[in-house]
């Protein structure tokens, strides 16, 4: 609504000045009265055709932007600096209204060269003084680059939906481009894959509260860098954010080059429930372990579970009783001994039924 009162004032304006501007030439007597409507008319014209140009772009990016500006603004004075130097030769070969027709071509010619080459380089555009260039400084939320493991994965869309994360999440282009290449594969296993990350994205940009933006821009620091996961330690450099990923080797040379990193598998072992040894556990065996006599089980959020003395139980829920727990990046696990005192009674998290609906229930 305020842009629409914004718009409405601007011609207004226009308008105004335009029939002042037009009273003026009929005044002053140095044209036809048809003169002052052509002048009303383009000044109109002109004001039109600046808010239909703004209703065709809403989305304008900052870059853009401030390029044409920044550019007009240097192209004004390096015209002025040139028109001066240029002046005492003019003023010699040309007539004044020669003189003042090749100063507007000038004015407009280094305009464009400017603009135009602002706009071409408007990535690696920066505010310099001389020998001194302002270093960016992160402030605030700092944002998450999303690799192409993580988004296949998934569950960086459920953490999201959770509202934990306020930070806006970065999809690079050239991930976006090997998710591509991943969903055209003729392997049906990666292009199943591929095809998942990219529900995972559109499931992402549809969810209410989580921000994605697609980073498009080509910074100087990418040129000549072809692997995926150096091109993001190098854009997390650029951007000042975190790199969010499932992929071990990544998470390492980010490290070892200073970048923050998320990585989801870490997150996952810390939101699991903590298990001391001593305490009693419940879980179904369903194979034999590495060491002779062992039965291995899984809790419901997939933590291996090593019970000694358990390969005659396989197939069978047991009471168990942790005797230590191993921590790594990979997972944790659990090992246990088969709680004897239970073995005569039914645990006390497992209701006594028939064999047949207690395989059911487990299942």
């Amino acid at each position: 609504m305020l842009l629409i009162v914004i718009r409405a004032v601007f011609v207004l304006v226009v308008a105004g000045l335009g029939v002042r501007m037009a009273r003026l030439v009929g005044e002053t007597g140095t044209g036809s009265p048809s003169l002052a409507y052509v002048v009303f008319l383009g000044m109109m014209a002109t004001a039109i055709a600046l808010v239909a140009v703004d209703l065709w772009t809403p989305r304008k990016r900052i870059q853009a932007i401030s390029a044409i500006y920044f550019g007009i603004i240097v192209g004004v004075i390096l015209s002025d600096l040139v028109q001066n130097a240029l002046e005492p030769t003019l003023d010699l070969y040309l007539r004044p209204e020669v003189r003042k027709a090749v100063s507007g071509l000038l004015l407009i010619f280094i305009c464009y060269i400017c603009v135009s080459t602002l706009l071409q380089t408007k990535d690696e555009f920066r505010f310099i003084i001389p020998y001194v260039e302002f270093s960016k400084e992160v402030k605030g939320t700092r944002p998450l680059i999303l690799d192409t493991s993580v988004i296949i994965d998934g569950r960086i869309a459920d953490v999201a939906e959770t509202h934990v994360i306020d930070q806006p999440m970065v999809v690079p282009r050239f991930v976006l481009q090997e998710l591509q290449g991943i969903a055209d594969s003729s392997d049906k296993l990666r292009r199943n894959r591929g095809r998942r990350g990219l529900d995972i994205l559109n499931r992402l940009q549809k969810s209410a509260g989580i921000e994605i933006q697609l980073h498009d821009a080509e910074i100087p620091e990418l040129a000549g860098i072809r692997e995926v996961d150096q091109r993001l330690v190098v854009l997390a450099k650029h951007l000042g954010g975190k790199v969010v990923t499932n992929d071990y080797n990544l998470n390492k040379i980010a490290r070892l080059q200073g970048v923050d990193v998320i990585n989801l598998n870490d997150l996952a072992n810390a939101m699991k429930p903590i298990v001391l040894p001593g305490e009693g556990l419940t879980v179904k065996l369903i194979k034999r372990g590495e060491e002779p006599g062992q039965g291995v089980g899984y809790l419901d959020d997939g933590t291996m579970v090593v019970t000694e003395q358990g390969a005659n139980h396989l197939g069978e829920t047991i009471r168990l009783t942790v005797t230590s727990v191993l921590q790594t990046s990979a997972g944790r696990m659990i090992f246990g001994r088969i709680d004897t005192s239970s073995a005569a009674r039914p645990a006390s998290n497992i209701p006594p039924q028939e064999p047949e609906s207690q395989g059911r229930a487990n299942a």
